[in-house]
């Protein structure tokens, strides 16, 4: 069944209570750029929370400030209004324990694989040894094993991403934010690696909040699916997306009859949103 709701009532979005214990609250943010001395309001009264071991899933019209909403809530740029808790704290600049993957996979080219995965732990002060071990580990679970030495100009577009994946999760992250990271690879390569990601995160016991324009994506990966607005954008509604099975496997959840439901529920959503 369907739970469709403005406001997330079955896990108290509108309330107080316990919010201390979330990874992730949003209150009433606002966020709008300066173009020539005219303010252009991009987001506007937006609300939403992230729970511990949830994912949970964005998606709204092209343009609506997805990725300023994404910048905002990792501490790359203010909220003109509003709140942002990060494990009930106001944090000033860029929260911790927080991994930020982008569409692109910015690798470092002179770097191999292993080098590139490494990067943050290096960063970090950790132990070159461990840092290795740790990074060698994750390529591994990463379907990357003998790839460790290979240059980002030798590997596929799917491996690179693959990369990236690994360089953000070797950090053991307790929340992952992603902007639409897999939306230039071919349909296949991005089941797969979805697949071993929602599988990592899951097990890992790890929250994540993504950002996608693939609303077969959302629904597949989710929890939850938040319906964003056109500009300057709020919530227009948010889907509890419960299928009553392991959600391990995401390429056999398409296969069931109602998630084609889901998808088509949002996508009317998104129709109006976008008139």
């Amino acid at each position: 069944m369907i739970v469709e709701a403005a406001k997330d009532t079955r896990h108290g979005e509108g309330e107080a209570a316990d919010r201390a214990a979330l990874p992730l609250v949003v209150e009433h943010v606002a966020k709008g750029y300066d173009l020539d001395g005219r303010i252009v309001p991009v987001i506007a009264d937006l609300s939403l929370t992230l729970r511990k071991g949830e994912i949970v899933s964005i998606v709204g019209p092209s343009g609506c400030g997805k990725t300023t909403l994404l910048n905002t809530l990792c501490g790359l740029m203010a909220p003109d209004a509003g709140r942002i808790r990060w494990h009930g704290r106001e944090v000033s600049g860029q929260p911790q324990n927080v991994g930020y993957m982008l569409q692109k996979d910015l690798l470092l080219p002179w770097r191999t694989a292993l080098g590139n995965t490494m990067l943050g732990l290096e960063i970090r002060g950790v132990a070159a040894a461990e840092a290795e071990d740790r990074s060698r580990a994750m390529l591994d679970q990463l379907g990357l094993h003998g790839f460790a030495d290979h240059y980002p100009s030798t590997l596929s577009g799917g491996m690179r991403q693959r990369v990236a994946l690994a360089r953000t999760l070797v950090n053991d992250p307790d929340v992952l934010l992603l902007d639409e990271p897999f939306a230039a690879l071919d349909f296949q390569t991005k089941l797969l690696i979805e697949n071993d990601m929602v599988d990592l995160v899951r097990k890992g016991g790890r929250s994540m909040l993504l950002i996608t324009h693939d609303i077969e994506e959302a629904v597949s990966l989710a929890d939850r699916v938040v319906v964003l607005t056109r500009r300057p954008t709020r919530v227009k509604a948010t889907y509890h997306i419960d299928f009553g099975v392991s959600r391990s496997d995401v390429i056999s959840l398409r296969e069931r009859p109602d998630f084609s439901q889901y998808v088509r529920r949002i996508w009317a959503d998104l129709d109006v949103a976008i008139q």
